[in-house]
């Protein structure tokens, strides 16, 4: 019911040419759809009903989850989740009132300021720092490619309040309006995804921002990043699907000498291995899905997995789509094209399968 529900939304409200408006649009984004999916209970599906939530778990929000990426629903949907992650796990009262029931209504949208120069998604590559200010902190540095920086109503940024070396890494929560923050709008190959860079000069945070205990947010940030792979590679694995169901219908329709591509014995493998890979790493998504509900000792490993296999399928299986439609599929006209590059987009966001890959081998000690 819950896909249903959700498929019957998305194919109504986000067609290919919302899509291709949504491309053009400044904010990237369609905010009464946003209130759409609020009122269908899908921004609060994951919180607690305490905060207005519906206290469901992952394997729900992955059925969500895939019908978005089917449709290539562009939305601030898993970044605005994963900073409730945050705030959920290791925010105070005040924080999780604040915000959470915000989140749930559709009245914010949130995003994660975490990645830097250095390009790693590794603790080391946080070294923006926080100084000390009386009671609160002063920011200064900037942070790079973060998700709908230029729409988000509150940032959950990730900073030094110790040493470069070892540990110190603090979260805060900040509001986007305050002064010294400065966005940046970045150009995107994936045109359905606004990025930015946001600049911080002197911003001023008080004790209050702080989610959690100074110096100990990293495992914080990683939990959420954690739940965010997963909601991601669910979000892949719509689209992949979507991919393989343009494909095969294509193929029965397209002639060639005289009969259906779909025929030939070549189109046919393609079609397999696509299959192969959607379903295998549809699979492991889902264990992902419930391993982080759950809380298992090896969540972390199991997102890992699901984020490798999804970048592997979906780009694997939108670059197979293009070749099966042929010279249609490489035209503006088609979606194919919109598909490939939001699987290449998505493939690199937050960690490609080769970084996930090296994360899974440290974590079972290889």
């Amino acid at each position: 019911m819950l896909r249903q529900s959700a498929r019957a939304l998305l194919e109504r409200e986000c067609t290919s040419a919302h899509v291709r408006r949504m491309m053009e649009d400044e904010r990237g984004y369609s905010p009464e759809l946003w209130r759409k999916m609020a009122e269908l209970g899908w921004l609060g599906l994951v919180l607690p009903e305490t905060y207005g939530g519906a206290g469901l778990g992952y394997v729900d929000l992955v059925v969500v989850a895939e019908e978005m990426g089917r449709v290539l629903l562009p939305s601030p949907f898993i970044w605005t989740l994963a900073f409730a992650e945050a705030i959920g796990r290791a925010g105070s009262d005040e924080q999780k009132q604040r915000f959470l029931p915000a989140i749930a209504r559709g009245e914010m949208v949130a995003t994660v300021a975490h990645l830097e120069a250095g390009g790693t998604l590794e603790e080391r590559g946080i070294v923006m720092g926080a100084r000390r200010a009386g009671k609160g902190f002063i920011l200064e540095g900037e942070k790079l490619f973060v998700n709908d920086a230029h729409v988000a109503d509150c940032f959950l940024v990730a900073a030094r309040t110790g040493s470069r070396r070892g540990g110190g890494v603090t979260l805060f929560a900040i509001d986007s309006r305050r002064a010294g923050i400065t966005i940046n709008r970045l150009k995107t190959m994936d045109q359905t995804r606004k990025l930015g860079e946001v600049r911080f000069q002197a911003v001023r945070v008080a004790a209050a921002d702080v989610v959690g205990e100074i110096g100990a947010g990293w495992p914080i940030l990683s939990a959420a990043l954690d739940r965010a792979k997963v909601a991601l590679a669910a979000e892949m694995m719509g689209g992949a699907q979507r991919v393989l169901e343009m494909a095969v219908e294509y193929s029965k329709v397209r002639e060639q000498f005289g009969r259906p591509i779909g025929s030939f014995q070549a189109i046919q493998h393609k079609c397999a291995n696509m299959m192969v890979d959607v379903e295998g790493a549809k699979s492991v998504v889902y264990y992902a899905a419930w391993a982080v509900s759950n809380g298992v000792a090896d969540a972390p490993l199991a997102a890992a997995v699901a984020k490798a296999a999804a970048s592997d399928a979906y780009r694997r299986t939108a670059a197979e789509g293009i070749q099966i439609h042929g010279g249609i599929g490489f035209t503006w006209e088609h979606d194919m094209h919109l598909y490939f590059k939001r699987a290449k987009s998505s493939e690199v966001t937050l960690g490609d399968a080769n970084f996930n890959r090296e994360l899974v081998a440290q974590g079972i000690g290889l």
